[in-house]
């Protein structure tokens, strides 16, 4: 499956417009996971923690992106858009939207 920002692909004709599709995930306390209680205060290793969690979310809430466009029998998604939220206590919400499209 494609994805794209854009609303179109390049040298792809887009056939036919199949609907929204979503994927969100939200993963509590994500950053302190395997943290000492000295790290938590190690600046360089929580924002190293904080980064990979984001990935992790990230990467969860493209693959139901994907299988809610799959349902949808969608060769790709354009206008993608990316929501990221991180709480002061180390919750990571990610969002991500699309148009599911057919191609040619």
């Amino acid at each position: 499956m494609i994805f794209t920002t854009t609303d179109n692909f390049q040298n792809r004709e887009i056939i036919e417009y199949l609907g929204l599709v979503s994927g969100m995930t939200y993963s509590v306390n994500y950053s302190y996971k395997g943290m000492s209680f000295k790290d938590m205060f190690n600046m360089k290793k929580y924002y190293a923690q904080v980064e990979e969690a984001i990935e992790e979310v990230k990467e969860k809430t493209f693959q139901k992106l994907q299988d809610n466009a799959s349902k949808l029998n969608a060769d790709g998604v354009v206008g993608i858009h990316v929501d990221m939220e991180i709480s002061a206590g180390g919750a990571v919400m990610v969002s991500i939207t699309g148009t599911a499209v057919k191609l040619k």
